[in-house]
């Protein structure tokens, strides 16, 4: 399986059997973004919430390549309205999409749609497990704040083997409270996300590294620089 982060939270998950899965897909007016959105291909959408910096190109991508979008009930309605097919869905929900198991979890964070005209209601915002092909969980956390179902719900019962968390402070959690995040949730592997896309939000990785190193030195900390990689096998 390969991740490859697209900056900000977007990321490009490509599964053993090729399935393109994209999360967040904010490409065009990315600052940090080195990718053209023409050449992203998707087989499956995931949308964690209304916000301009989220939803980013969904719409453009799924009509170009035919991209399967999901997201809560209340985006499902906005594309519909948009004359787009999405599959809706809500926390605690779980879909099944070309072998891949999605299921949706909360995350603490406003959720509105925020790039249309007169702004609407868009929801709660969520976070995403992915069960892939052969076993293997990815936890994409979206934009959310530090709560206590990251210990109990999400690291005690659905025990992600890999943790996509933002860092960035300010709308989400900063790297401490990522840390404990990551320290809660326990995955193999946690990779840092939502910093330094614009000033507001700039961090320094290695002190989110450094903190889980004190909580925890056996979780693998992998830091990516946008449009890089990371290969993740399960045994």
């Amino acid at each position: 399986m390969e991740i490859t982060w697209l900056s900000h939270s977007a990321f490009e998950i490509i599964s053993d059997k090729g399935l393109k899965i994209l999360i967040d897909p904010f490409i065009s007016n990315n600052p940090s973004s080195t990718i053209p959105v023409e050449e992203i291909e998707a087989d499956i959408i995931l949308i964690t919430h209304g916000h301009a910096d989220h939803f980013g190109d969904a719409m453009e991508i799924a009509n170009r390549t035919g991209a399967i979008l999901v997201g809560n009930h209340e985006i499902s309605l906005f594309l519909s309205g948009q004359g787009l097919e999405c599959v809706g869905m809500n926390i605690g929900g779980s879909i099944q999409i070309k072998d891949i198991r999605i299921t949706m979890l909360d995350a603490k964070h406003s959720a509105d749609i925020d790039f249309v005209e007169d702004i609407i209601p868009g929801g709660s915002a969520a976070s995403f497990l992915l069960t892939m092909e052969d076993g293997s969980k990815i936890f994409h956390a979206g934009d959310t704040g530090l709560f206590g179902d990251m210990e109990k719900v999400i690291g005690g019962i659905y025990k992600p083997d890999i943790a996509l968390l933002p860092i960035g402070d300010k709308f989400t959690m900063g790297p401490f409270e990522a840390a404990i995040a990551t320290k809660w949730i326990s995955p193999k592997v946690a990779i840092p996300m939502h910093y330094n896309t614009f000033p507001v939000i700039e961090q320094n990785p290695v002190v989110f590294s450094n903190f889980v190193m004190q909580m925890d030195p056996n979780i693998e900390i992998v830091v990516l620089n946008p449009n890089e990689s990371y290969i993740f096998n399960k045994d």
